[in-house]
């Protein structure tokens, strides 16, 4: 069996990726120290390995313990904008110190490839939409620099060391296991959670900010798409979105209930993306539509 290694796997994309990983028959090996994730979150035929990416020395012992590794996914980061702007370093040890492990204990065992975990927030506000990878990047918080920082140091393990790698631009992702205390990057999560405790949806602003939504199992299959790519692992940077980006009081209404508007913040006002590169380089195209990706989650959550 092919080894993988998941950083951050506990965590919620995590929680989707890793069993789609085992039902396509690798041999998952989770990274997470589990101050955000749940050990809970991880499947019995996976093995958890209880590191933070900050520890330098714990993570090459792993990495060159498990021998041939087919893949490195790295998902592990402090996401929260918010929390970037009030502690700037703290995000910084993570999004970037722990980053710059992972892409070195990977190439000292000599992974195959690194599909590192990207985010739109690179784009910041741009001019035009659909936004596309040939934009240039317009970050506005920490977070956004950090992990736009991240697809450089992507492309420079690639040409550098001998490191193939490609970054995959998140857009709004939302699914099971869903985070309910973050902001608008996990909206849809924050939404569901008030309403199933009979609370109004908190909208900052008018509500006319738009996300591009797109499903957590979409976004697991881009994943794997691009570690198995023949196309990919100069560091290409891809986006992955579902090309629809409904506003915030369409998410609200869809999910149902009273709405209440708090101050407005500095964010993004649009997001939509172009997805023809992943389309092209992956074969990748989202199946999961926003209408039809609430009605699953309203179900779970029993509403």
């Amino acid at each position: 069996m092919k080894k993988i290694v998941v950083t951050g796997g506990a965590g919620f994309f995590g929680s989707t990726l890793v069993p789609e990983l085992l039902k396509a028959g690798y041999e998952v090996h989770v990274v997470d120290n589990l101050s955000a994730g749940k050990s809970e979150h991880v499947p019995k035929e996976a093995t958890l390995h209880q590191i933070d990416i900050r520890d330098e020395d714990a993570l090459n012992k792993l990495f060159l313990s498990l021998g041939d590794i087919h893949g490195v996914f790295h998902l592990a980061a402090l996401p929260r904008v918010q929390f970037s702007i009030d502690h700037p370093k703290e995000a910084h040890s993570v999004n970037i110190d722990g980053l710059l492990n992972v892409f070195n204990a990977s190439t000292k065992a000599k992974a195959r490839r690194l599909v590192y975990s990207a985010s739109s927030s690179a784009y910041g506000n741009q001019e035009t939409l659909p936004l596309h990878e040939g934009l240039v990047p317009n970050p506005m918080s920490p977070y956004a620099a950090q992990k736009y920082y991240g697809e450089i140091m992507a492309k420079n393990y690639a040409l550098h060391y001998a490191l193939p790698t490609v970054s995959l631009r998140y857009f709004n992702l939302f699914g099971p296991n869903y985070d309910p205390n973050g902001a608008y990057p996990q909206a849809i999560g924050l939404f569901l959670h008030l309403k199933s405790q009979g609370k109004s949806l908190t909208v900052t602003g008018d509500g006319l900010q738009t996300r591009d939504c797109v499903y957590v199992t979409d976004v697991a299959r881009a994943n794997i798409l691009a570690l198995e790519s023949d196309k990919v692992g100069k560091g290409e940077v891809i986006n992955i979105g579902s090309g629809i980006n409904p506003t915030i009081l369409d998410i609200a209404k869809e999910i149902g209930g009273e709405v209440v508007h708090i101050p407005p913040r500095i964010e993004p006002h649009d997001t939509l993306a172009d997805i023809t590169l992943a389309k092209n380089l992956l074969g990748w195209e989202p199946t999961v539509d926003f209408k039809k990706g609430i009605t699953e989650l309203k179900k779970l959550a029993g509403l």
